[in-house]
């Protein structure tokens, strides 16, 4: 009885009825994509892969275990199509369309679990937020989509073009890396294409900076200035993505199998292409497993760090280390206040960004120790697909198809926690939280 009264969905917190929901969309995408009529003719889904591939889907990561452009039907690929759609919105936003449209009143419950979904301080202004998410998405990806068929167009029949021209622009707004140009190919064949290139990064950074900071971008002409959460994301995503391309262009440059065939306009937008996906878009235009190693390694470090609040990205936040970074800083300098554009940050944010932080780096070094020892490839491989799927990313060196069945499970799940955030998930599956009656004597300790 007393399980059943804390399973009832009126005494569910937020973060837990977000898990239910999600746990729940993955079933069913993954019950759909099992059916025969998902599956080419004479293909076969195992129940292990439609997970996979369901949680992947929802999740907007992009790994892949079978190839989405060649194993499904155009009814399968819809299915994935509407995963990422409702996974990068979230359920309870689609949920808030239906209720705008059918002019039903949005609960206080309701709203604090929107307010959880969107990363969101407050419930102040969160219907607003959502009637603003859907029409930036839509109008985004309907953009892009009229973008790509046109140029795809010269490459295939039209409607073939508006198919995948619709298909990628939703995948890519979303981080979520699935492609349909078959054999795990990814964008490779478009490698030195500018406007795929140029339309692709616009949708992962405008999925990725999070529609917080659209929606101020959109408005700054009117109210002429910027939030301090925007001025930080807009800041930290565009320091890592022209350093992550500098470096990708000098670890890269003289490689054979990537940028040394290239000319120099091709280096240069191959480099920013592969810093750009590590918002965790998940596509690529070059071979992933014949980068050198550190540059492999280095696009660990910023899978991790990953795409922003609120967004359809996932990893540890660029806010968050914009936060550890200041506190650092602040640390040498012998200051005890973190500032940021004149601004003071409470002492409440740092400990969440060191929680958030710790959870994750601790999670993926305990998960990919795991592995190291169930799968049979380098360790650096597992690493990275251990911090792909974390960060909701999508990239692989090519081991994803291999994995185990054990392994397929472990990495569904990093994709699942992922996409929740470590520290939602630590609320989800914690039990609730206490007020603590008195403070403990403050101790001392040495540090460094």
């Amino acid at each position: 009885m007393k399980l059943k009264r804390r399973l009832h969905p009126s005494r569910l917190s937020p973060p837990r009825i977000l898990a239910i929901g999600f746990a729940a969309m993955i079933l069913v995408g993954t019950l759909l994509l099992m059916m025969p009529i998902s599956n080419a003719e004479g293909r076969t889904l195992a129940f292990v892969d439609a997970l996979f591939t369901a949680t992947s889907a929802t999740c907007l990561t992009g790994l892949v275990v079978v190839d989405t452009g060649t194993h499904f039907t155009v009814f399968g690929q819809i299915v994935i199509a509407i995963l990422i759609q409702v996974g990068g919105l979230g359920f309870m936003t689609m949920a808030t369309l239906f209720a705008l449209v059918f002019k039903k009143k949005i609960s206080l419950r309701e709203r604090l679990i929107l307010q959880e979904a969107m990363n969101q301080s407050s419930i102040e202004g969160i219907v607003r937020l959502i009637r603003k998410v859907l029409i930036y998405a839509l109008t985004i990806e309907g953009c892009a989509a009229i973008l790509f068929t046109i140029r795809w167009s010269f490459d295939m029949p039209f409607g073939r073009a508006l198919y995948y021209g619709v298909w990628h622009a939703v995948s890519l707004f979303n981080n979520a890396g699935f492609d349909l140009f078959g054999h795990f190919r990814s964008l490779t064949m478009y490698v030195s294409d500018p406007l795929t290139n140029l339309v692709s990064m616009f949708l992962i950074v405008s999925g990725g900076i999070g529609f917080i900071v659209l929606s101020d971008l959109v408005e700054y002409r009117k109210k002429r200035r910027l939030s301090l959460h925007s001025k930080v994301v807009l800041t930290m995503s565009s320091f890592l993505i022209v350093i992550g391309a500098i470096v990708m262009l000098i670890f890269e440059f003289t490689n054979a199998k990537t940028l040394g065939p290239l000319d120099w306009s091709g280096k240069i937008l191959s480099s920013f292409f592969q810093s750009v996906t590590t918002r965790t878009a998940g596509a690529n235009t070059l071979d992933i497993g014949e980068l050198r190693q550190a540059s492999q390694f280095f696009m660990i470090i910023l899978m991790f760090i990953g795409a922003s609040p609120g967004s359809t990205g996932g990893g540890i936040k660029t806010t968050t280390f914009a936060i550890l970074i200041g506190a650092v800083v602040g640390m040498v300098r012998g200051r005890d206040d973190i500032i940021m554009f004149q601004f003071r940050l409470g002492k409440e944010r740092i400990f969440k960004a060191l929680t958030v932080a710790l959870l994750a780096l601790s999670l993926i070094v305990f998960v990919s120790m795991v592995l190291s020892t169930t799968e049979s490839h380098s360790f650096l491989a597992i690493l990275f697909e251990t911090t792909s799927a974390f960060g909701t990313v999508g990239l692989s060196m090519g081991i994803t198809p291999d994995l185990s069945v054990f392994g397929k499970i472990v990495i569904s799940f990093m994709m699942f926690a992922g996409r929740l955030g470590p520290l939602t998930l630590a609320y989800a599956l914690g039990p609730k939280k206490e007020k603590e009656l008195y403070r403990h004597p403050e101790g001392k300790m040495i540090i460094g």
